[in-house]
């Protein structure tokens, strides 16, 4: 039936178009849904936690939640070199929406912070390893750059959205914990994986045949390093948008700001794919724009407008930026290991993440929030203009090492 299927895509270019972004559809669809899902259940239950807890408390279950993404790295290439796509995904869904509900009921019923840290632990690592999945289906479907920075942009800001969304709501703490609210939001918060599940059934992603470990890894330590230093030095502004803009200019922001990331990570395709074309170099591009994420937010404090506009950057800038290193990633993988490399770079834009939205709030006290997203911005525009050199000289010892004599020599010497 395979076989049968991809002679028909084979003889039919137009026909193959078709299906592919079908599946990028449904793919897509399926990952906004459990989006949407998670970022309203995780409000809620950072909420409910802060009311009955204590922000320490709420401190601890994102750290947890962080640990869980370091550790869905290694889980996810033990689990690739034993599972295809289809079990991959059906399995995590699973696993996952069972943790969900029971990380939610312990915390209702007031269990130790360190048992629902340990939950939420775990539904870290298998939420990011189904997301790793996820962006191998898409990868699978089209391994460009633009493909995967519209499945990110569009993934950022729903989740942007649902916060904003669950936030706002209008929901006291004793209706949380009614029977009717609690169970309506449970069946959300698990329901959104249907979705996942049933998608996964037209999976083309193969079980890993060569053994995934962290030297085979080794090869995508650009994209990996990379990745974590420039959202250590630029995402936190952009992630704690939330937090920032109800205190910078009220609670009516937060709609505002969620919109304008929208908006911008429905352009963010586009420049993925222009960049991706004109062949950057990665040293000057992924450092470049994280200091447009950055730098957005210079003028976010003096006026909603300012705001708006920050939003609208981070969210063509930062979608960019990761589709482009997911996309690097694929392309140096098999389809069997493509899902474990994305599990590791996306980890590592977590951690970078992690460590931002720990440090930031506390520069912002500091120094304000202008000067520090001018400090932020400025580190990464240095680091762009560093390797945009290095990187040109690169290009240069290259050219002179296929123009001297010895490599022509050589090269007619193996054309024989």
């Amino acid at each position: 039936m395979h076989e049968h299927g991809s002679e028909r895509r084979a003889s039919s270019p137009a026909a193959a178009w078709v299906l592919q972004r079908r599946r990028l559809r449904a793919v897509t669809a399926a990952g906004l849904i459990d989006s949407l899902g998670l970022s309203i259940g995780w409000t809620f239950f950072n909420l409910y936690a802060v009311h009955t807890q204590g922000l320490a408390a709420v401190g601890t279950y994102n750290g947890a939640l962080f640990t869980g993404v370091a550790l869905s790295a290694p889980v996810t290439g033990w689990l690739s070199s034993r599972l295809g796509g289809r079990r991959l995904l059906r399995t995590t869904a699973s696993v996952e929406a069972a943790l969900r509900v029971a990380s939610f009921v312990l915390l209702i019923e007031g269990a130790p912070v360190g048992i629902v840290a340990l939950c939420v632990t775990a539904v870290g690592m298998t939420a990011w390893t189904g997301y790793a999945g996820m962006r191998a289906e898409i990868a699978a479907a089209d391994r460009r750059a633009g493909a995967l920075a519209w499945y990110l942009g569009a993934i950022a800001s729903i989740e942007g959205i649902g916060a904003a969304a669950a936030a706002l709501l209008p929901l006291s703490l004793t209706a949380l914990r009614s029977p009717g609210a609690l169970a309506a939001i449970l069946a959300l918060y698990a329901g959104v994986l249907i979705p996942t599940f049933v998608v996964a059934g037209g999976s083309e992603v193969e079980r890993a045949i060569d053994r995934v470990s962290l030297r085979s890894m080794t090869r995508h330590s650009r994209a990996i390093a990379g990745g974590f230093a420039v959202m250590l030095l630029a995402s936190g502004p952009t992630f704690l948008a939330v937090g920032l803009a109800a205190k910078l200019h009220g609670r009516t922001a937060v709609a505002y700001s969620a919109l304008a990331f929208l908006a911008g990570s429905l352009l963010a395709p586009r420049l993925a794919t222009l960049l991706e074309r004109r062949r950057v170099p990665a040293p000057l591009l992924w450092p470049a724009l994280g200091a447009l994420v950055a730098g957005g937010w210079i003028a976010a404090p003096w006026s909603v407008g300012g705001l708006v506009v920050a939003q609208f950057v981070a969210g063509l800038a930062l979608p960019a930026l990761e589709g482009t290193i997911d996309a690097s990633v694929a392309g140096r993988e098999s389809s069997g290991r493509i899902t474990a490399g994305l599990a590791w770079a996306a980890a590592a834009r977590a951690i970078g993440t992690a460590g931002a939205v720990s440090v930031a709030p506390v520069l912002f006290d500091a120094g304000g929030v202008t000067l520090v997203c001018i400090c932020m911005a400025g580190s990464c525009a240095a680091a762009a203009v560093v390797g945009g050199v290095v990187a040109a000289r690169r290009r240069a010892q290259r050219g002179k090492i296929e123009r001297s004599p010895g490599t022509r020599v050589t090269g007619a010497l193996l054309s024989k």
